[in-house]
């Protein structure tokens, strides 16, 4: 079968690699789309971690070809989109709930092999039977919006909050859009490009702001007289954590979301977090929320259709991340049917 395979920092081929058979416990999918996500950007430049030779793509979904003998409850020709974190059950954390933290935790697509392939081998228990009513290519968003969905459930928002977002990318426009669900009165995205702002305005944020044209923390403080109830940045830079603690409220709610380089430094006043009684949290990919993720996307009540998504053949990977990498996309996808 073709594959992209990661081999080390700054080497990624497209290659012809044979499929093992399946295991007792687990099923071979024919890959429909996989997303390509900063996390891949990040591994093929080294700066993420990984566990190499290994087939990347970790956002995917696909169609049932073969099931293990011990495997029940799934047939082939059957749609499912496929959850990459595969825990221990054993460690300390596992035996917590907190499944997500694993000491073991590896992953599809960084650790084992993954989605930009023709086919792969998955556990059984990663994979999620997908409605008729969501197409495989939408199916794709399930990943990064069930690590969404523990982000919104971290953030705590009440009814009636005013919340912003800082950064209009992928993560950016479904943090917004649940943001909404959860009852937020106003919701402020923050983004300095154009298009992106556009794409926000159009699934549901009350006001979309350009930073090199407005004072943020003049508009929130006026907008909301005392500052947003909830601030989540899904940016990933230094400059845009510092904003956040700037736009909060006392009382309010900061959400790190963003992945910070490895030893990004910030400016830091406990005082300050003391002063305002600040609640700050992180959120770390998805415990036990793929099957709401599924559900949100195939009732719609998440919107994937305005963003720009640009697909590409296994062939065209480097296309992709290249694109993903200048902030052209919102997603690309890998289509190896293409």
């Amino acid at each position: 079968m073709k594959a992209v395979l990661f081999e080390k920092p700054h080497h990624l081929t497209v290659t012809r690699k044979p499929l093992r058979g399946i295991r007792n416990d687990e099923l071979m999918i024919d890959v429909a789309a996989c997303g390509v996500c900063g996390t891949d950007l990040h591994i093929v430049d080294g700066s993420s971690r990984s566990s190499p030779p290994v087939i990347l793509g970790h956002e995917y979904a696909g169609t049932i070809t073969d099931v293990g003998p011990a495997v029940h409850g799934y047939s082939v020709g059957e749609a499912v989109a496929v959850d990459p974190n595969i825990s221990c059950g054993s460690c300390f954390y596992c035996r917590r709930g907190e499944v997500h933290l694993c000491e073991n935790l590896r992953a599809l697509g960084v650790d084992v092999d993954g989605g930009m392939a023709e086919s792969c081998i998955v556990p059984a228990g990663q994979v999620y039977r997908l409605p008729k009513s969501l197409p495989l290519e939408k199916a794709v968003f399930v990943e990064p919006l069930s690590c969404v969905v523990h982000g919104i459930d971290r953030a705590r928002i009440r009814s009636g909050d005013n919340v912003v977002v800082l950064g209009g990318g992928t993560v950016g426009l479904l943090v917004l859009q649940l943001a909404r669900i959860s009852g937020a009165a106003r919701v402020i995205l923050v983004e300095p490009l154009e298009w992106k702002r556009a794409i926000a305005a159009k699934v549901g944020a009350e006001n979309v702001l350009d930073p090199a044209q407005t004072n943020i923390v003049e508009f929130v403080n006026d907008t909301t007289h005392v500052g947003a109830d909830v601030v989540i940045e899904c940016v990933g830079k230094a400059e845009t954590v510092g904003l956040a603690f700037e736009l909060v409220r006392r009382g309010g709610t900061v959400e790190l979301f963003g992945v910070c380089a490895l030893g990004t430094k910030i400016p830091f006043e406990p005082n300050a977090v003391y002063f305002k009684e600040l609640t700050i949290v992180g959120s770390y990919v998805n415990p036990h929320t793929f099957d709401r993720s599924i559900a949100l996307l195939a009732e719609n009540k998440v919107m994937t259709d305005h963003f720009a998504i640009q697909r590409y053949p296994l062939d065209g990977v480097h296309e992709a991340l290249k694109s993903l990498r200048e902030g052209k996309t919102i997603k690309s996808l890998i289509v190896p049917g293409l």
